[in-house]
């Protein structure tokens, strides 16, 4: 996992990159979205070649879908 800390506080929310690498050495980019005590974790369709790419996608969406009020 990423060594850098690349969570991000937007407004009431905490946007936190989640990449995991697949079976065919590639990674998979998803992303948590908190409030509170609850929150949503959502796993992105494109493969990634490195861990840093699959991250930086993630938090990409996150903050997207934060900023767009698509959470309410």
């Amino acid at each position: 996992m990423l060594q850098k800390n690349t969570k991000e506080q937007i407004g009431r929310y905490l946007v936190t990159p989640l990449p995991f690498a697949n079976d065919c050495g590639g990674f998979v980019a998803a992303v948590s979205i908190r409030r509170g005590k609850y929150d949503r974790v959502f796993r992105f369709i494109p493969r990634f070649a490195t861990e840093l790419l699959a991250s930086n996608y993630a938090l990409s969406e996150g903050r997207s879908m934060v900023l767009s009020q698509q959470l309410s």
